[in-house]
């Protein structure tokens, strides 16, 4: 009797953006994604020697603009 897996989701959309992916996402120059980084408003991991921006961060940077205009009208 064998078993059937459930079948698994599978990503349409990378969780993880090498920098130079990330800045066509958000429409920046290298030098301001950078600085985000540097800053600590764009949150990054790493993986051997490549750096990495997760999805999630990108959502989290873009929640912090929105409130942050969210004062600002």
């Amino acid at each position: 009797m064998t078993l059937a897996m459930p079948e698994r989701e599978v990503a349409t959309e990378p969780l993880l953006y090498r920098v130079q992916d990330a800045m066509r996402v958000l429409n920046m120059s290298r030098t301001v994604i950078y600085d985000l980084i540097r800053v600590g408003r764009l949150r990054t991991v790493k993986e051997g020697r490549t750096r990495y921006v997760p999805a999630s961060a990108i959502t989290e940077y873009i929640a912090l603009l929105e409130h942050e205009a969210g004062g600002r009208r």
